[in-house]
């Protein structure tokens, strides 16, 4: 009786073969668009292909914030070839900011896990069903891919961005501690309902929104696993790395190193 009770106590995916708990669970992924016409048929192929062989529930959501480049009508027509229940369009008027993204995506979500990522083709989804595995082994609140660990990677960044990269998240670490060794990376899966509550905490935005999502998730006590990813710059468009957005990350980190 009393090994009855604690199997019924367990977890659904404690309890069941993986396969199983894997069927069970569904996977929302959550991709903000803007100018990515060329990009988008690739990155949700991809996305497909990664899913179904792996037998994986999911559904792809796509915000667009009005991308003058045709992205939303590139959008649609992914919608009438994979089908509606597996490709949502969910288009916004206007570009209104990564977080806003996210909240106008998980209203729309049915999933109880949610994936964020870009549509660029930087983050490839042959890393998703690794994310899965881990948050599994680990039960954890989060899964974040890391370009600093294991054999994890960047590619196709001149030295100029490598080192704004590697001197941004030094600096990172040495100010905020966060226990995760890449906070500027966008390519995590989260439970959703951990999802909705860091976003509620979170108030920064643009590049520093992502690295206050990881302190804001140590300050709550979340657990975080990591994954080693390959980072490739996009293929097709322009980066939207500039000099503002540098500013706005040095002075969102000195904002978030005085509160925190």
């Amino acid at each position: 009786m009393a090994s009855t009770e604690a199997s019924r106590s367990l977890p659904k995916s404690r309890r069941d073969p993986e396969g199983r708990a894997l069927r069970q669970d569904k996977f929302s992924v959550l991709l903000p668009t803007y100018n990515e016409r060329e990009n988008l048929p690739l990155i949700v192929w991809l996305l497909v292909k990664s899913f179904t062989e792996s037998v994986i529930n999911y559904e792809i959501i796509i915000i667009d914030d009005g991308s003058p480049d045709g992205t939303r009508e590139v959008a649609e027509q992914l919608e009438k070839i994979y089908g509606s229940d597996k490709i949502l369009l969910r288009p916004r008027e206007k570009k209104l900011g990564l977080g806003t993204a996210y909240i106008h995506g998980m209203k729309h979500a049915t999933g109880n896990y949610i994936i964020i990522m870009d549509a660029d083709l930087s983050h490839h989804p042959k890393f998703i069903p690794e994310f899965i595995r881990k948050q599994k082994e680990g039960n954890f609140d989060i899964v974040s891919g890391t370009r600093y660990r294991g054999n994890g990677g960047v590619y196709g960044w001149d030295l100029k961005r490598k080192i704004i990269s590697r001197g941004a998240n030094f600096i990172t670490q040495i100010l905020l501690r966060p226990g995760a060794s890449d906070l500027t990376g966008s390519f995590r899966l989260y439970r959703k309902e951990v999802l909705q509550k860091l976003i509620e905490k979170c108030v920064s935005k643009g590049y520093v929104f992502q690295m206050e999502m990881i302190v804001r998730a140590r300050q709550l006590n979340y657990t975080i696993g990591e994954v080693p990813i390959s980072f490739v710059d996009r293929v097709y468009g322009e980066s939207k790395l500039g000099g503002n957005e540098i500013i706005s990350f040095l002075k969102g980190l000195l904002t978030l190193f005085a509160t925190t």
